[in-house]
């Protein structure tokens, strides 16, 4: 298989022919690479990966794009450490070195932004200050040095990022270059200088890479692919490694999308891209390749010859070894969500993963023990599965076959313990299962898929369409059986009054039947309070299956927490071309006598919608069965006193399905090390 296969790259042999590409981690140590960083970086190198390159770091102290992005001086330490471990595992190391310029922020360097031209960024609205000489000296000078430093530090090289957000990309555009001197008439002058730079200060038995926007998604003034392959054709020679990429100050969604966007979206461009090479340089496929069927075709079919797997390396690290081991259910999925991957928001979170919580946290988090390599729980234990062969040790009673029932249940299964689930419905997969429906969503199915098969390949017992009873918990508890208690959430109650014919529906179960057909006739309105994925969803499945929808929100913009995956200003494009009305800054009061009344969140004052339907997309509550408290249900014979019970996920407080795998996985954890 060509994507697990060794490839030679100026010299230097890289174990396989993926890359984990730089992408922001909040990892860092004030703006240094840390510990963080080195565990990170250091299990996808155990797992398989060729090429890993670090967080891209700014070359000079005028930019400072997010409040932990690296600073090149400060990484020759962190740098070290990485390639030591990395090497460990066979891996390739680049540093990333790159300078937001006009596209970074202000807030954390208190000095103006420097950029080619007097232009706006398009996201904060700030005027940068136009550069001349010496501030491109010092940012040529900022590169060299950046590139010295990872040579020291025994890095095998470095990737020039002229990115999406990057000063040089800013220079290469018509819609952020409007020089008038050498730079305006030859605007890839700066990059062309800035490599030689980092050639001449690292030598040449280093890598140079180069990381290009081949398409800003902006034909009237930005970089085209046909003005693209006229970049690589200049830059070819110079250049040991070529990664193409698309977006630009109007796009920068684009770069990594999520679901929404189908993958290996950037084929065709790579393909030219390549066909501009002419094989003077190797050529990195980037733009959600998550499936290794996918990025072994575009190897084979002459795309590429690398691919950037750099999300479904953070979903599994091993992903590379257990592809090669060809393992029964193969690595863990990315679902291409973006929900804790992508961690340029307000709260500063850390990088992680919904599918393994443990990415990005291998210094705190314990992970299951891998047979895939990856160091964080990618891949899976690769045992024939539990046995109970004395016939002494009580199954573990899992209630419940949500994400986190099914993650307890693995965890536990892979370290010899027997498990049995109970799931009240007939399927296994809780809420992703039923949510997974509607447009860009159809993907988040994979992840409890794939959580069924390794608990059925690890020998778990499942019994659906049965509810379990306080009775029966007690049971399992006078046996010495934990019982773990992942029942989910149900529906909250109605935070508006109903009267009249009105049907009112909720959103979760309304996805969950898999088609809008059995809604009564009539204009719909979605009350999505939340401002989540849920409410959006509903409302664009419902406009598209050709229903009048209005989307009713207290926010002053549709699904406003979207803007956590980057997916904010397209949700509302699309609800915007499905006819979509939104009805913001608004609360839902009452519906009655065919009609919505909603109420301004700051004037107070109402107005009324034709509703015929109510779909309901509040927040939702713990499920309140047996197990769920110490006390059980009302009605029923609660656990008696002694009884081991845990709960995990939605029945604790219902939130994202990262909460409910890491729940899951923690309790199964707290069970194998309990003597």
């Amino acid at each position: 298989m060509l994507l697990t296969e060794p490839v030679v790259i100026a010299g230097r042999s890289a174990p396989s022919r993926t890359v984990f590409g730089p992408h922001e981690t909040n990892l860092a140590r004030g703006r240094s690479i840390g510990d963080r960083h080195v565990a990170y970086y250091a299990a996808r190198a155990a797992g398989g990966c060729g090429v890993v390159v670090t967080e891209t770091a700014s070359v000079h102290p005028s930019d400072w794009p997010y409040e932990r992005a690296p600073l090149a001086e400060a990484c020759g330490e962190g740098w070290a450490a990485v390639a030591d471990a990395c090497h460990a595992g066979g891996a390739l190391v680049l540093a990333g070195l790159g300078h937001a310029g006009g596209q970074g922020s202000s807030a954390y360097s208190q000095r103006a932004m420097w950029a080619p031209s007097a232009v706006a960024d398009a996201v904060s609205r700030e005027l940068p200050m136009v550069m001349g000489q010496d501030e491109i000296d010092a940012v040529v000078a900022g590169f060299a040095a950046g590139a010295r430093l990872a040579a020291a530090s025994g890095l095998d090289g470095v990737e020039i990022d002229a990115g999406p957000v990057s000063l040089l990309r800013q220079f290469h555009s018509g819609l952020t270059n409007q020089r008038a001197d050498a730079y305006g008439e030859d605007r890839l002058a700066l990059t062309v200088a800035v490599i030689e730079s980092v050639r001449e200060a690292m030598g040449t038995d280093r890598i140079v890479a180069l990381r290009l926007s081949c398409d800003e998604l902006a034909p009237w003034a930005g970089v085209t692919p046909e003005q693209a392959a006229a970049h690589v054709d200049a830059l070819a020679a110079r250049l040991d490694l070529l990664t193409v990429v698309r977006g630009g100050p109007f796009s920068v969604t684009a770069y990594r999308p999520d679901a929404h966007t189908p993958p290996g979206f950037n084929l065709e461009l790579c393909r030219s891209m390549r066909e501009a090479a002419a094989g003077r340089v190797p050529v990195v496929l980037q733009g959600s390749v998550v499936d290794p069927v996918m990025a072994e075709e575009a190897l084979a079919g002459g795309v590429a010859d690398l691919v950037e797997m750099t999300r479904a390396q953070i979903a599994d690290a091993g992903m590379v070894t257990a592809v090669r081991a060809g393992h029964p259910s193969g690595p863990r999925p990315c679902l291409l969500c973006n929900q804790a991957c992508r961690v340029r928001d307000n709260r500063n979170p850390l990088v992680s993963c919904v599918v393994d919580p443990a990415a990005g946290h291998e210094t705190t988090e314990p992970a299951p023990a891998s047979a895939s390599g990856g160091g964080s729980g990618g891949g899976s234990n690769d045992g024939d599965g539990a046995r109970d062969t004395a016939g002494t040790t009580p199954p573990v009673l899992v209630v419940g076959g949500g994400p986190a029932g099914l993650e307890c249940a693995r965890v536990l299964a892979a370290a010899g313990r027997p498990v049995r689930v109970v799931e009240r419905s007939d399927r296994l997969g809780g809420m992703v299962r039923a949510t997974a429906a509607g447009p860009g969503r159809e993907r988040l199915v994979a992840a409890v898929d794939w959580l069924e098969a390794e608990c059925r390949r690890l020998g778990v017992s499942f019994q659906t369409g049965t509810t379990v009873t306080g009775a029966e918990i007690a049971r399992a508890g006078a046996e010495g059986a934990p019982v773990v208690v992942a029942v989910g959430s149900v529906p909250a109650p109605l935070g508006f009054a109903v009267a009249g014919p009105t049907v009112v529906v909720d959103g979760a179960e309304l996805l969950a039947a898999g088609s809008p057909a059995g809604l009564a006739d009539g204009p719909v309105v979605v009350h999505d309070p939340v401002g989540g994925p849920v409410g959006v969803a509903v409302a664009e499945w419902l406009a598209t299956a050709g229903r009048s929808v209005a989307l009713v929100t207290p926010d002053p913009v549709a699904g406003t927490l979207l803007a956590r995956t980057g997916d904010l200003a397209d949700a509302n494009v699309r609800l915007q071309r499905a006819g979509v009305e939104r009805v913001l800054r608004s609360r839902l009061r009452r519906v009655d006598g065919g009609e919505a009344h909603v109420e301004d969140v700051w004037t107070s004052a109402t107005r009324s919608l034709p509703c015929a339907v109510v779909v309901d997309c509040s927040h939702r509550l713990p499920c309140p069965l047996p197990g769920n408290t110490p006390e059980g249900a009302a009605g029923s014979e609660a656990p008696p006193a002694g009884t081991r019970v845990l709960t995990a996920g939605d029945c604790v407080a219902p939130r994202t399905i990262l909460e409910a795998v890491l729940e899951g996985r923690r309790r199964a954890l707290a069970l194998v090390a309990a003597p």
